[in-house]
């Protein structure tokens, strides 16, 4: 299988908000056979990690075990994700305390 030995998993939602009813029902239907679920992740090393990005859709991209299981690290992601934006904020607006240049 293509995750053997695999450290990581990552997935992402199969259907985007305003996407066509129909084309998305299609999408789901061609996409089902590659959610990520515990079988897969089975398949990868014992301490591979599940990744996506937010916001999750449960049964579809990803199973709720997967989501919140074990092997998740998809809200730390998500946490560092933040931090990562903060600072790009700081960086791009300067440091407010230190006033002008």
């Amino acid at each position: 299988a293509a995750v053997a030995g695999a450290a990581a998993l990552y997935t992402d939602v199969w259907v985007s908000m305003g996407d066509d009813a129909a084309a998305s029902q299609a999408r789901r239907a061609l996409l089902a056979p590659y959610r990520l679920d515990e079988a897969l992740m089975e398949q990868a090393r014992d301490d591979a990690i599940a990744l996506h990005c937010l916001p999750a859709h449960p049964g579809e991209e990803i199973t709720e075990g997967v989501l919140y299981g074990a092997s998740s690290a998809v809200f730390d992601q998500a946490e560092n994700r933040l931090h990562a934006q903060k600072a790009l904020l700081e960086l791009l607006l300067g440091d407010p305390e230190a006033g002008p240049g």
